[in-house]
């Protein structure tokens, strides 16, 4: 079973306009689509524009100053281009880091995408956690307190997964990707002891739902798989208020990327059954 519980979402508040809204969402690459295609059921009336970092991908190997640099260079960049009512990081790894800093230099508001230890937790049963993320978001404090916090009486696995996010991006650009590649990075998850087993697998990278079908598939048992994305598209919902009569036209969602490289003819295609058909390459180089 995959659920939608609230994620723990972390959000500022302010006074939303009455006009269709523009809604910025904002990842290292591609993961943030899953929450994209979210938002768009949830908002049809929306404006959307999909910004992916794709010079900095991934943010894992980035340390934190470094990080919240990037994210703050390239967001002030995006938001005097796009002009949005509200931001969605749909990136754990700078969710869990950069969302005080983002508040504090522009006053809309921001939603994060943060680990759903407190879902995870009111779920279980066998009390056997697991949090499949990425290196960066596993080794934050944040992450951290949230166990403490919402986990005390779980035992939970934090699985960093160095290649999981690749992966998924490869498989949405049309690249072949092995069962053994994505299930040699999912095992960690799949514990066993003193006769109980892992129930819950919460989904702590927006990439890893595009996953999400190959995973069940190679599992080694069944469990529960919290994907944030539903969740965190109510929370933007109910921060705009009540939609507007008029939907959003069809494939009128922009997308932006950042490396400067070209799109392929694959991901083109990928990206068109997300709406977005209007691609933007703005190079946007990392700085050392």
């Amino acid at each position: 079973m995959q659920v939608d519980l609230l994620a723990g979402t972390a959000y500022g508040t302010a006074a939303m306009p009455l006009r269709q809204p523009t809604i910025l969402v904002f990842d290292s690459g591609l993961g943030g689509l899953t929450v994209l295609a979210e938002m768009t059921r949830a908002r049809p009336d929306a404006r959307i524009v999909y910004a992916a970092d794709d010079a900095g991908f991934p943010y894992g190997r980035l340390d934190e100053a470094a990080l919240v640099g990037r994210v703050l260079s390239v967001m002030e960049r995006l938001i005097e281009r796009c002009h949005p009512d509200l931001v969605v990081i749909a990136c754990n790894t700078a969710s869990t880091l950069v969302l005080p800093a983002l508040r504090a230099r522009f006053s809309i508001p921001f939603v994060g995408t943060v680990p759903a230890i407190k879902p995870a937790a009111e779920l279980t049963r066998s009390r056997l956690i697991s949090v499949l993320a990425t290196p960066g978001t596993v080794a934050r404090d944040y992450t951290r307190d949230l166990i403490a916090t919402y986990a005390g009486a779980c035992h939970v696995t934090l699985v960093g997964s160095t290649r999981l996010a690749g992966l998924a991006e490869a498989a949405l650009k049309g690249e072949a990707i092995d069962d053994a590649s994505v299930l040699a990075e999912i095992a960690p998850c799949f514990v066993a002891r003193d006769g109980a087993r892992t129930d819950v697998v919460t989904l702590s990278c927006t990439h890893y739902p595009l996953l999400i079908e190959r995973m069940r598939r190679l599992a080694p048992w069944p469990v529960n798989w919290i994907d944030p994305a539903p969740a965190v598209a109510r929370r933007v919902a109910q921060l705009l208020g009540p939609a507007m009569l008029r939907l959003a036209e069809p494939g009128d969602a922009p997308a932006i990327f950042t490396s400067g490289a070209g799109i392929s003819g694959p991901l083109r295609i990928a990206l068109a059954g997300y709406g977005l058909t209007q691609i933007t390459i703005e190079a946007i180089p990392l700085t050392n």
